[in-house]
């Protein structure tokens, strides 16, 4: 009886070690077989960052002769400080730049701006024209589409 309890625990150590090196195996074989996805540096889609790299390096850079207030690569949000235009001392504007979503696409970014005028020695708050953040949208995306094409050229 003790030799057929010991023979039983022998034959089922046996067969999950038979199971286990067998499972080992074809995961092994599996892993050498399966194709790697090669890395496509001009994908419309960048998450490294959390949002479309080609649309965030395109606001930053369409940004950069205006003081930065707040960036937020995860989240897409840049905020600028308040920019006056030495030429145009009396008038300074701030603009707020949202990437929503990991796809280069136009609705993927919203610009907003604010616009204050100097008068009496206060800044007072004043309209923004819709084509000045039209305009500014439009160099962005002409940029992140020309950052997009250059990886694509290598």
């Amino acid at each position: 009886m003790i030799k057929t309890a010991n023979a039983r625990s022998n034959t089922r150590k046996l067969i999950v070690r038979g199971i286990m090196i067998g499972t080992m195996a074809v995961l092994v074989t599996a892993c050498g077989k399966k194709e790697r996805p090669k890395a496509d540096l001009a994908a419309s889609q960048v998450t490294t960052i959390g949002v479309n790299s080609y649309l965030w390096r395109a606001s930053l850079d369409a940004l950069s002769f205006m003081p930065l207030l707040q960036t937020d690569s995860n989240g897409g949000v840049i905020v600028t400080d308040w920019y006056a235009n030495p030429k145009n001392p009396g008038e300074r504007v701030k603009v707020t730049v949202s990437i929503v979503d990991q796809d280069l696409r136009a609705d993927a970014l919203r610009v907003a701006a604010s616009r204050q005028v100097s008068q009496g020695g206060q800044w007072v708050d004043a309209p923004v024209q819709a084509a000045t953040v039209q305009k500014l949208e439009d160099i962005i995306l002409t940029k992140a589409r020309d950052l997009r094409r250059a990886a694509i050229a290598g």
